[in-house]
């Protein structure tokens, strides 16, 4: 199998610090849908819409390249990936949801 060259111009979000750190609030800059991966949702569902906000729960990394940050969407009683690009920072000094 031929592996894909990557982009140059495509960063390296691993190299600087995450945008978000755990218990931020933060807001979706787009919908997103089910590719297939989210359980129990058919493919194709929206499972967030832009300006649902949810609270970064968990940080993990992807393709050594990406940070994705587990967000919490407690008022739709789920928890999605993203990556920071697809979010914008609510309040840092918030905890857990009230």
């Amino acid at each position: 199998m031929r592996e894909r060259a990557r982009d140059p111009n495509e960063t390296i979000e691993l190299e600087d610090r995450p945008a978000f750190e755990e218990g931020q609030k933060v807001r979706a800059l787009r919908d997103v849908r089910n590719d297939g991966t989210y359980p129990g949702r058919p493919m194709g569902d929206f499972l967030i819409r832009t300006g649902d906000i949810g609270y970064v729960k968990s940080i993990g990394t992807y393709l050594q390249m990406y940070y994705i940050y587990g967000i919490d969407f407690y008022e739709k009683r789920i928890i999605v990936g993203m990556r920071a690009k697809e979010l914008e920072l609510v309040d840092a000094r918030c905890n857990d949801p009230q």
